[in-house]
């Protein structure tokens, strides 16, 4: 019992200090998506997003790049560009892209893992829209195509609610948004909305890697993922553990920022290169996501669409780590320690960086209601009542994960 509660302890004090390792990263990252959502309109992009080509792939692709990276606002955005006709191929480029190739992910894969999964994490996000839109090109049907966007259309125009002041702050220059007090609570409020739309994932994704990062011994990975722990993998052994990555990212729930202190996890259990990347890249395809295009596209679609990523993402995962091990920059399992080993709380440019975004979001937290009627209050707490099963068992969850957190921090301090 006591060498339990002494891994529980350990668990909880780790989650917390993966999480504070990160904290800077995460408010930087949604800082910059938020300012980009206040100056590019989602018109700006729409019009530059038509059929399949070259170009409007290429337009998604960038637009994603400087859009939001939290993977369930990217999915509700991608659906906006599709509806108002945007082609699906673009539009599912602009997804790769927003949940990829975005600055907050690469600086929390590099805190917790080494700039080689960076440097992955980019070329590897590009590779996912090309094999995406190669596979789609010749397996996806027009008719299929119309019926996901009329599908998509009709449950758009069920949730829809026009606001009108903001097509007014859309049709104003930067020099005038920038002397406008609503830009700065409309900047303030889309920055919070980042924290809302992730915190439930992040809070059960850093609180499952402690656990598992503590309680799971290495012998569970090493049986999960062939090969594992292996010097020279074989390419059976590789290509396995690309295919298991997404399928143990499917049943984590663990959303695009919340699985890479569980992929550092992987990485220091000797989980190939292959399939740490593959673990990475699987947030699009885990279950919420899978229900969410349902919703959207209807389940045929979504299952498709599940089915070009999954061969996407084994692909270039496939492919990354045998062209890193040909330029000789596969990364050693040797080289990544546990994470349970690390000094969390160094006064050193994280902390004063974690000071700075904590200021800045109780700041944001004070604009937001500067001057808030009641009824704008309400507003935002009116949508409870259309949460689906899962949602809510992802929100306990999270809720769960507090409780879980607070008294194994208790047994830690009571043990230090």
């Amino acid at each position: 019992m006591s060498d339990f509660l002494s891994l529980y302890a350990e668990s909880a004090y780790t989650s917390l200090g993966l999480f504070w390792m990160a904290f800077w990263a995460f408010g930087l990252g949604y800082l910059v998506s938020s300012i980009i959502q206040e100056v590019i309109t989602h018109d700006q992009m729409q019009s530059h997003m038509g059929d399949a080509t070259i170009k409007s792939i290429s337009t998604g692709t960038f637009f994603g790049f400087i859009s939001s990276s939290c993977s369930f606002a990217a999915l509700s955005t991608t659906r906006a560009l599709f509806t108002r006709g945007a082609g699906l191929t673009p539009a599912i480029s602009f997804l790769l892209a927003s949940t990829n190739l975005v600055i907050e992910l690469g600086l929390v894969i590099a805190m917790f893992l080494s700039w080689h999964f960076v440097v992955a994490e980019y070329a590897g996000g590009l590779l996912l829209i090309i094999i995406s839109a190669l596979i789609m090109k010749f397996t996806l049907s027009e008719s299929m195509e119309e019926n996901a966007r009329e599908h998509a259309q009709d449950i758009e125009s069920q949730h829809h609610h026009h606001d009108s002041s903001d097509n007014d702050s859309d049709s104003m220059s930067l020099a005038q948004k920038m002397r406008s007090v609503h830009f700065w609570k409309s900047l303030s409020n889309a920055y919070l909305m980042e924290w809302k739309m992730v915190w439930q994932e992040v809070t059960v994704g850093f609180t499952v890697a402690g656990v598992i990062s503590t309680m799971v011994p290495k012998s569970f990975f090493k049986s999960l993922f062939i090969g594992s722990g292996q010097a020279d993998a074989g390419f059976f052994d590789v290509l396995i553990q690309a295919i298991i990555g997404p399928v143990a990212a499917f049943f984590t729930f663990i959303g695009s920022m919340g699985n890479i202190p569980l992929a550092a996890v992987l990485a220091s259990n000797g989980v190939s290169f292959a399939g740490v990347i593959a673990f990475i890249f699987s947030d699009l395809v885990v279950f919420p996501v899978l229900k969410i295009q349902a919703k959207y596209y209807g389940w045929k679609m979504a299952l498709y669409i599940a089915g070009v990523m999954f061969a996407a993402l084994v692909s270039a995962s496939i492919i990354l780590h045998y062209s890193f091990d040909m330029i000789g920059l596969l990364p050693e399992p040797s080289t990544f320690s546990s994470i349970t080993e690390r000094n969390f709380f160094k006064m050193d440019y994280s902390f004063w960086l974690n000071m700075l975004f904590i200021v800045l979001t109780g700041g944001s937290l004070a604009l937001k209601h500067w001057g808030s009627s009641s009824e704008e209050h309400g507003h935002h707490h009116d949508h409870g009542s259309d949460e689906s099963l899962i949602d809510k068992a992802v929100k306990w969850a999270a809720y769960l994960s507090f409780v879980w957190l607070g008294l194994g921090l208790i047994l830690h301090f009571i043990h230090a």
